[in-house]
């Protein structure tokens, strides 16, 4: 299925983090903090949001660092996927 995200809203899927600690300890799955690191799948167009003008500054395929508890959760086809507006997003990885 393809999602195309409505103004200044973009489509990451949460980069996978290791299972253990630097020094070797195994985390379980209770344990493990939600990951911020995300590939972005789809940009929305940008435009007027809000009554301003809204340039899209990210692109699809680049690694970001999103706001902690941003975004909306969705499985579509098995897979998560979490709808977020471009100010959650924090940094771009490089």
């Amino acid at each position: 299925m393809n999602v195309k995200p409505l103004g200044d809203r973009v489509v990451i899927k949460n980069v996978e983090q290791e299972e253990t600690t630097k020094s070797g300890i195994v985390l379980p799955g209770a344990a493990k903090e939600k990951p911020q690191m995300a590939k972005v799948l789809a940009v929305g167009p940008g435009g007027m949001v809000d009554g301003k003008e809204v340039k899209m500054e990210v692109e699809v395929g680049q690694t970001v660092i999103y706001s902690k508890y941003a975004g909306t959760e969705v499985k579509l086809d098995g897979q998560e996927i979490i709808l977020v507006r471009q100010s959650d997003i924090l940094a771009i990885v490089e």
